[in-house]
């Protein structure tokens, strides 16, 4: 009788740590975190006052879970590098940072630093800042990933987007969130925006010699021609709208994000390919 082989062990789960843990987005990621089998919180890192210490299921309402919330960024990653001792494609901890555009730059170069994959939802990162975090990724030998939006209904729409542009002349680009975001324009609406200047034309010539009454009512002007709107509201989630035009017709591309949970299977997408990267990729886009 033949010796039974035995099975391949399974493959660890990919440990995670949350940045920005009891914010919005933040809760939403340690949620699907904590679904995915194939993933497991061992970190959260949160700067609220007089919240350092719990746990963050309890705080979170999805029971014990035995991470406790800790304002300590560098000491979360420090811990959890240390913790996870694979090196190589597929190995490390990975960091999803949903905080504010005054530190998530910082907040990159450290996780590049301690040997974390970051995973970066939040917006603001300037063009020098990305192609700085670019030639550290890849001085560091690291995969990371800087996100926008991490809907697939975004991605398709800035294909779309992307493609109409060549065909037409004139457009807009008007987006809507929360009151308490805190960048405008979005980063999303933005990277729609350089989709569509990659051909390398100018959008719409003037016709007529324009004058503001109100100081920035026309929206924010680009190089390529393009205006970019922002709307802030409270009740709004996040929204964008692309809106073309030609003689005798418009064409214009919505989606609407309902609910912070259309996210999340972009965001678990990326965490788990993040660490096959050989460098800093930009966009869901680049990863499906």
């Amino acid at each position: 009788m033949s010796a039974i082989s035995p099975s391949p062990a399974e493959p660890a789960p990919i440990p995670v740590v949350v940045a920005g843990a009891l914010g919005r987005m933040g809760a939403e990621v340690i949620k699907a975190v904590v679904a995915a089998p194939d993933c497991t919180l061992v970190g959260a890192i949160d700067t609220t006052p007089g919240r350092e210490g719990e746990d963050v299921g309890l705080a979170l309402g999805l029971g014990e879970l035995e991470v406790a919330i800790s304002a300590d960024f560098e000491g979360s990653l420090c811990q959890a590098g240390q913790a996870v001792r694979q090196s190589g494609p597929g190995g490390g901890a990975v960091l999803v940072d949903f905080t504010h555009p005054s530190v998530v730059y910082e907040h990159c170069r450290g996780a590049f630093a301690y040997g974390v994959h970051p995973v970066i939802g939040t917006t603001g990162l300037r063009p020098d800042q990305l192609a700085d975090l670019a030639a550290f990724a890849e001085k560091a030998s690291m995969g990371g990933a800087v996100v926008p939006n991490f809907c697939v209904g975004m991605v398709l729409l800035q294909q779309a987007a992307a493609a109409a542009a060549r065909f037409y002349d004139y457009a807009e680009l008007t987006e809507l969130h929360h009151n308490r975001k805190a960048d405008a324009p979005s980063g999303t609406c933005l990277k729609t925006a350089e989709l569509m200047e990659e051909l390398g034309k100018t959008f719409n010539p003037l016709q007529v010699e324009e004058h503001e009454s109100l100081a920035g009512c026309r929206g924010g002007l680009r190089e390529s021609g393009l205006r970019l709107h922002s709307v802030r509201l409270p009740g709004l989630v996040a929204h964008q709208e692309v809106m073309f035009g030609s003689p005798g017709e418009t064409y214009t591309l919505r989606h609407d994000t309902i609910d912070r949970s259309a996210y999340m299977p972009g965001v678990l997408l990326t965490v788990r390919k993040v660490r096959r990267l050989g460098g800093l990729v930009y966009g869901l886009e680049r990863l499906l």
